[in-house]
């Protein structure tokens, strides 16, 4: 079981993600923004970050470029309703592991989960 902070602003996509990453045997901390999430990385250390890349405040790709900023080394998987080609590129030299569309395959999410954790390790 690994520690997983989910950021995401929709409440009902935190549901249906974190149904899914309990139902992997995972706890999950939730957070609705990259500035929380942040936050949350002062006093917590999960074993991976999930993130939204939609979001108000600050946005995934913000996130991603202030966890870089800080040497950040916890795996992060990006997950988006954005469909925009270049997305994907971004978030990877940003230093994502992956980036799936919303909403994610159960068993897709879930074997990235796996590597993430096992490569993070």
């Amino acid at each position: 079981m690994a520690t997983i902070i989910h950021v995401d602003d929709s409440s009902f996509s935190r549901l249906q993600i974190g149904k899914t990453l309990k139902k992997g045997g995972h706890e999950v901390i939730q957070a609705d923004s990259g500035k929380s999430a942040l936050e949350l990385l002062q006093t917590t250390v999960p074993e991976l970050i999930i993130s939204d890349i939609l979001m108000p405040e600050m946005d995934g790709i913000a996130f991603l470029e202030a966890l870089r900023d800080r040497g950040n080394t916890i795996p992060v998987i990006m997950v988006t309703a954005d469909v925009q080609k270049d997305t994907e590129a971004i978030c990877l030299g940003l230093g994502a592991l992956a980036l799936f569309n919303k909403p994610p395959n159960e068993n897709d999410l879930l074997a990235a989960v796996a590597r993430a954790i096992t490569e993070g390790a």
